[in-house]
């Protein structure tokens, strides 16, 4: 739950973030006829529009297990965050890349270049907002790892989504800022195109790399591995287990399903045996509270 909890806080600021620079972008691009700006109101509507399937997604995965989805809907969260990274690589990264690439073939000087500038400081103000709420979600279950191997170890996929739609935000509006602060000092609209094209780029891989995790995720990836490990700890010293053979996780969104195969020791009762198993089961569960399904084994070899 604490996991949900942090993905919400961070999509509801990016959404509120989003909402606010997309009409500030786009009123300036449709004023100043920056390409560059109009490629970043683009970027904003796209990600404001990404926060929102986010939050679909959310809501669906918390569908409790029915016959048709015995295991429950945990992986709903998923799709959609894979979704989200499509739309910020086709609307947001392709169309830049096209809208650059007409700009340069279709130079148009930039008027009030200067309303531009301001929306500009101001989106940068909003996303920076928005990165530090997220920033402050991630260091929650970050546990001392450097954000990059976070961003590869994570099993909240909503959360890495929204870490990476503000980074890349707020590389694009300063990439932004440059290309119309060299189109104003020189007078050429070739650095606004430029710049419209190397914000599409940059969507384009991040969006790249978010698609990979995602698609890890809709796989079937196991539990965090810092997780999995306290996992094996506490069953290594519960004093009813003699030998783990093997420990099998699968992450569900913020539910998680468990397999245990152990070796118990001889208590020469099977009644007994069968509460020695219950008790390391709620051991497990109460200090794992995101374990849906919980399946104990227990055997004499591997």
């Amino acid at each position: 739950m604490a996991q949900e909890a942090s993905s919400t806080k961070s999509i509801l600021y990016a959404l509120g973030a989003n909402s606010a620079i997309f009409l500030a972008k786009l009123s300036a691009a449709l004023y100043t006829g920056s390409g560059a700006m109009l490629a970043e109101a683009i970027h904003s509507l796209a990600d404001t529009g990404n926060q929102g399937l986010l939050l679909l997604g959310n809501k669906l995965a918390k569908n409790p297990p029915s016959p048709d989805y015995p295991l429950g809907r945990g992986k709903e969260i998923y799709f959609w965050s894979f979704i989200v990274a499509l739309i910020l690589f086709s609307m947001g990264g392709l169309f830049s890349i096209y809208e650059g690439y007409h700009k340069l073939h279709a130079a148009e000087p930039l008027t009030r270049p200067f309303i531009a500038l301001a929306v500009l400081l101001f989106a940068i103000a909003a996303e920076a907002v928005s990165l530090w709420g997220c920033v402050r979600e991630v260091n929650k279950e970050r546990r001392g790892r450097s954000y990059y191997r976070w961003f590869r170890e994570t099993r909240s996929s909503a959360l890495l989504v929204v870490f990476g739609e503000d980074i890349a935000a707020l590389l694009g509006l300063v990439l932004a800022t440059v290309a119309i602060s060299a189109t104003m000092i020189t007078g050429n609209p070739l650095y606004d195109a430029l710049g419209t094209m190397a914000i599409g780029v940059l969507l384009v891989l991040v969006a790249f790399f978010i698609g990979l995790e995602v698609k890890s995720l809709l796989v079937g990836q196991g539990v965090d591995p810092i997780v999995k490990e306290e996992m094996l700890t506490l069953l290594q010293n519960r004093p009813e287990i003699h030998t783990i053979y093997n420990m099998l996780t699968l992450q569900m969104g913020d539910d998680v399903v468990v397999s245990v195969k152990a070796k118990m020791h001889v208590t020469g009762s099977e009644e007994q045996m069968v509460k020695n198993i219950n008790t390391c089961e709620m051991a497990l569960r109460t200090a794992f509270p995101q374990i849906l399904w919980l399946f104990f084994e227990p055997d004499i070899k591997e």
